[in-house]
């Protein structure tokens, strides 16, 4: 195996202190010019590539950088509206601290760790979609600062920004259902891993993701509001990829009496079911409503126009960014208010 040559090899060759060879490549304006050159050749005669960048910031005791980490895999931050809202946020408060983003997924739990474990970074901002506690205990390891997105927990010693879920349901289940919709039906994210389908009882009442068990939780809670048994409404649990919606969908709608309105827990879900429906002539909000969750800027432009629960998407990806670039010195934990904003895609049934 090739030896790697250090510093200190390179300071011999050129018969100066590991310092002023150090000094060379990191403040040159201090070294005089003949010992620079001396050093530089002889870096170049050893095939030397120059100081690591990693040692150099992490002895600086700040690198100026953000860590941006989820368990989904990396095209989510591409692919997902959410995602891509805050991110829009949080690079624009990282644009005017002059800092940087590292975007940390994995498919494998193993990868995950270890992408944690050498990002370089001050510190991270979790978006606890689903598998937020493990993304927390992998980051707690690490030691560095971090703050939770969507993390639903009594735990108070995790920093955290995020909404009330069950309550931001319940508001979007009330709207639906306050128009006059009797029969509907639920698209929901991912309750457990590795799992998409209809829900039975058992598996609701079994599962892992806490921010779907709150949402679920907040629609059924107007369901019962209304008079309407919770158990009768049909909970399909999706994996946020088009087949699965689209195969919930084709499930609904095949049957004898399809639903006359769909709670979807995300905008994505929302979106990708109106596209489905349009194709196959089932008018919204005509034979259908859709509400969505989320608010992404999307659904002001979707055919017809998504009503949504919208988060403040923005100032919670500004307001994390912030806390790890100016340094978080206690636990910080705030609930941000959601607004239901209603157009088009929500009407009275027929």
């Amino acid at each position: 195996m090739k030896r790697v040559i250090k510093l200190s090899d390179v300071a011999k060759a050129a018969g100066v202190s590991q310092g002023t060879a150090s000094n060379a490549f990191n403040r040159p304006e201090i070294v005089r010019a003949e010992v620079r050159e001396k050093v530089e050749a002889a870096a170049r005669e050893l095939g030397y590539a120059g100081p690591d960048p990693k040692g150099r910031l992490l002895r600086a005791g700040k690198v100026n950088a953000i860590g941006v980490a989820t368990t989904s895999p990396l095209g989510y931050f591409f692919d997902d509206p959410y995602a891509r809202s805050l991110m829009a946020a949080i690079s624009e408060a990282c644009d005017e601290h002059g800092a940087g983003i590292s975007l940390v997924s994995a498919a494998s739990d193993e990868k995950l760790a270890w992408n944690i474990q050498s990002a370089i970074v001050d510190g991270f901002i979790l978006f606890c979609v689903e598998g937020g506690e493990r993304l927390v205990e992998l980051t707690r390891e690490r030691g560095l600062p971090f703050i939770a997105l969507q993390l639903v927990g009594v735990d108070e010693t995790i920093s955290a920004i995020g909404i009330d879920e069950f309550e931001s349901a319940r508001a979007a289940g009330r709207h639906v259902l306050g128009l006059g919709h009797r029969h509907v039906a639920i698209l929901a994210l991912e309750l457990d891993e590795g799992h998409v389908g209809l829900l039975s009882e058992a598996q609701i009442e079994a599962g892992v993701y806490s921010g779907t068990v709150e949402r679920i939780g907040g629609y059924r809670a107007a369901l019962a509001e209304f008079g309407i048994d919770p158990a009768s409404v049909p909970v399909y649990e999706t994996d946020h990829t088009t087949a699965s919606i689209h195969d919930a969908l084709q499930s609904l709608f095949g049957a004898a009496h399809p639903p006359t309105a769909l709670l979807c827990m995300s905008d994505r879900v929302a979106l990708i079911a109106l596209d489905w429906l349009r194709l196959r002539g089932i008018a919204v909000p005509g034979d259908v409503s859709v509400i969505g969750f989320d608010g992404v800027p999307e659904g002001e432009t979707s055919e017809p126009p998504l009503t949504t629960v919208a988060q403040p998407i923005a100032a919670m990806g500004r307001q994390a960014a912030e806390m790890i670039l100016k340094g978080i010195v206690k636990p910080h934990r705030e609930r941000l208010e959601v607004e239901l904003i209603e157009r088009s895609s929500t009407a009275p049934p027929r």
